[in-house]
């Protein structure tokens, strides 16, 4: 029914102002369809233009810092003074985002003076509409603001460029492509990594200026210190002044000295400012030249695996040390334990207590001398159990016709305490 409707009538047909107002309509959109063809043309051709200007500016820039450094290959800047470096490397980053911004902003030009060319009154009638997806695209935009500001911030303050190993956090690897919302990073591994721009939060760039080899050498704790740091400074300066090197090296070796001590090994720094782009090259190089410099010393370097121990093992483990063990807890067992005679245990308890009294009575014995002797607390216990029980204890009477002699005197404390610790010893 919709399109039958639209079909002419044979009114219509006949009518000549039907097809005056057909072709009216026809030339109308057909001169808006130009307009939009022209404006996509002119738009590719500025886009195109802009591009060749910028790519033509970068190779002008760099052919003359070619030029000024003597070289035909943009590899042997690397051998050049670290500023012309670069300015190659600024300047093909900045084309690149300039060729990245030119062909953003000619196409959303493009897409305007299209849309208007197809109808003029749209942008007035949508004006509200349009305001209300300006926020929304604002508000939900904000991350590609951010990522763009924060590139172009980048590029302006040379943080980074093409070429350039640097450390963003998420990912380190060689600078392939700065565009105006990512920066494409390839790793060791050859991994590209797409990193926003917007999450960048810091730069480490290890191309700008210079890049420092450090060796750190682990000799044997008796070895000669001052000939094997003797050697390696030798060793580094020869590698600093070798025709193959020397182009590499910014400076002359340092020898820091003794780093740490262990009871293994000395461990000794030797450090080298170098090219960044050579760093890892002149790290080799020198470990390989220590190497056999050591080797024809006949220095063996010492193992560096350790095995830390905790607790009792590991004080145990150091030489002259007896950490105190102690029993193990016994296991309890269900069973009932026997109970022991009373007698017998008061017995000990008496015997232990006679024990420290005699002893501490024959210490103050010897320092009071003749002082009167206070009764022992077994003469107490004795004097208590004999009036109780006077049966249980029976002094011997002398038989009839034997001179009894002279009686028997009480010994002094002194003399009781050198008797206890005779029958002390006695004991198993």
């Amino acid at each position: 029914m919709i399109f039958t409707s639209l079909l002419p009538t044979a009114n219509d047909v006949t009518n000549p102002t039907f097809w005056t107002r057909v072709l009216a309509s026809l030339t109308d959109w057909g001169w808006r369809l130009l307009q939009v063809a022209v404006i996509v043309v002119i738009s590719f051709l500025i886009a195109w233009l802009l591009r060749f200007v910028i790519r033509r500016v970068v190779r002008r820039i760099v052919s003359g810092v070619k030029n000024k450094q003597n070289v035909d290959d943009t590899q042997a800047l690397t051998a050049s003074p670290i500023a012309a470096v670069r300015v190659v490397q600024r300047t093909r980053t900045l084309g690149t985002v300039l060729s990245n911004i030119v062909n953003v902003v000619v196409a959303i030009v493009a897409i305007i003076l299209s849309v208007n060319a197809l109808n003029p009154n749209i942008l007035g009638s949508f004006a509200l509409l349009t305001a209300a997806l300006g926020a929304g695209l604002g508000f939900g935009a904000q991350n590609i603001v951010k990522d763009v500001l924060n590139g172009l911030f980048m590029v302006m303050e040379d943080q980074l460029g093409v070429g350039d190993v640097v450390d963003l956090g998420p990912a380190t690897g060689i600078v392939e492509v700065v565009g105006i919302r990512v920066t494409q990073i390839r790793d060791v591994n050859g991994t590209l990594w797409f990193v926003r721009n917007g999450e960048i939060l810091r730069v480490g760039n290890m191309s700008q200026g210079w890049a420092r080899v450090i060796t750190d050498l682990a000799v044997p704790y008796d070895s000669d210190v001052d000939a094997i740091e003797d050697r390696m400074v030798k060793v580094a300066t020869e590698l600093a002044t070798s025709p193959r090197w020397r182009s590499r090296i910014v400076e002359k070796p340092e020898l820091w000295g003794i780093e740490s001590i262990t009871p293994d090994a000395v461990v000794l720094r030797v450090v080298l400012k170098t090219r960044t782009t050579a760093k890892d090259d002149v790290a080799r190089e020198l470990r390989k030249r220590l190497k056999d410099a050591l080797d024809e010393m006949g220095v063996k370097l010492p193992s560096l695996t350790n095995v830390v121990l905790t607790g009792f093992d590991g004080a145990a483990s150091i030489s002259g040390a007896h950490p105190p063990r102690t029993r193990p807890n016994p296991v309890v067992t269900t069973e009932e334990p026997k109970p022991k005679r009373r007698r017998g245990k008061a017995a000990g308890q008496a015997s232990a207590s006679t024990t420290t009294t005699a002893r501490t009575a024959a210490t103050r014995g010897g320092a009071e001398g003749a002082a009167e002797p206070q009764p022992s607390e077994s003469q107490t216990s004795e004097r208590t159990a004999t009036a109780r029980h006077p049966q249980a204890i029976t002094r011997p009477q002398p038989a009839q016709g034997h001179d009894p002699g002279p009686a028997p005197r009480n010994p002094s404390p002194g003399e009781r305490g050198l008797e206890n610790d005779h029958h002390d010893e006695g004991r198993p």
